[in-house]
């Protein structure tokens, strides 16, 4: 993309990036991505808590794997810039980016007492990843945010789908809607505001709208070609987050399982230029829609 990120020499392998790795989906990500980068790729396993990390970390390379640990908290600025620096010293840019740091939603918790805590984490480091690594991709990059069949319009009330236009809205403006939205719930005004009473609702629409704004924005500059950068959506997986919220988790799929497809969009060959800003689940995008079934507002691209 920009002519101050290095392209990647010959022989030298893919750099990658995993938030919020030290299990479940991040795990299984992380596994599956050392395997398919080979043994010259360098695989980034990222958790807030070091301790948690470094046993992930150690486990996997009792398995064969060789990731590397670096702490990450997406809730603290400073940590964000920690690993972008360390990223543009040690390789000059990154190849890959999966960013799967989520807090959890307590079922027994008011959501007003955790929803400030989960827009924090869930959306906001989002778009501080999406600030610091985004410089740094290189051409051929692949830049996926790990979300949900929710983050789409038609779950979301007519009067609030302008705050997600992804044709004019920026980061900030994503990042302004969703603090919109904590003070709503914990005012107690969400419902009368025409806000999905599940909190993880708006929350993966603004993680969703973030990442198709960060690839329109990426796009305009006109210098990244041959990277992608979409949403994902794993469908039901069988982790502790989810756990709590399903009585019958049979359907549900291991977290390897859920992890074959997100690699696979990740380590797509470099000719291949779709899909692009999409939310992409087992392989197929799905629509950015109005719940009324008007045409979306989503960019789209030839590429």
């Amino acid at each position: 993309m920009s002519t101050q990120v290095p392209r990647l020499r010959r022989g030298e392998g893919r750099v990658a990036v995993v938030t919020g790795a030290n299990q479940g989906l991040g795990y299984a990500l992380v596994n599956a991505l050392c395997r398919a980068l080979g043994p010259d790729g360098i695989v980034y396993l990222t958790a807030r808590d070091p301790d948690r990390g470094q046993a992930a970390a150690a486990a996997l390379g009792r398995a064969g794997r060789s990731p590397v640990f670096h702490p990450l908290d997406v809730t603290v600025q400073a940590s964000v810039d920690t690993l972008a620096e360390m990223l543009r010293a040690r390789h000059g840019g990154v190849d890959v980016v999966i960013s799967n740091a989520a807090a959890r939603v307590d079922p027994v918790v008011p959501q007003a007492a955790q929803v400030r805590r989960f827009v924090e984490t869930n959306n906001h480091g989002t778009t501080r990843i999406m600030r610091a690594l985004g410089p740094l991709l290189r051409d051929g990059a692949r830049y996926l945010v790990v979300a949900s069949s929710f983050g789409t319009l038609g779950h979301l009330a007519l009067p609030l789908q302008n705050r997600f236009d992804i044709s004019t809205a920026s980061l900030a403006d994503i990042d302004e809607a969703m603090n919109d939205y904590v003070a709503a719930v914990e005012d107690g005004r969400a419902a009368s505001l025409g806000w999905p009473d599940w909190i993880n609702v708006p929350s993966k629409i603004g993680q969703v709208a973030a990442t198709k704004v960060f690839a329109r924005d990426i796009w305009a500059r006109a210098e990244c070609a041959g990277i992608l950068i979409d949403a994902v959506c794993p469908g039901l997986v069988d982790t502790e987050a989810s756990r709590p919220w399903f009585r019958d988790m049979a359907a549900a799929q291991t977290p390897a399982a859920a992890a074959r497809d997100i690699v696979w969009l990740a380590t797509l060959s470099d000719d291949v230029r779709v899909p692009y800003a999409e939310l992409v689940q087992h392989r197929r995008a799905l629509v950015w829609q109005y719940a009324d079934g008007a045409s979306s507002r989503r960019f789209s691209a030839t590429r």
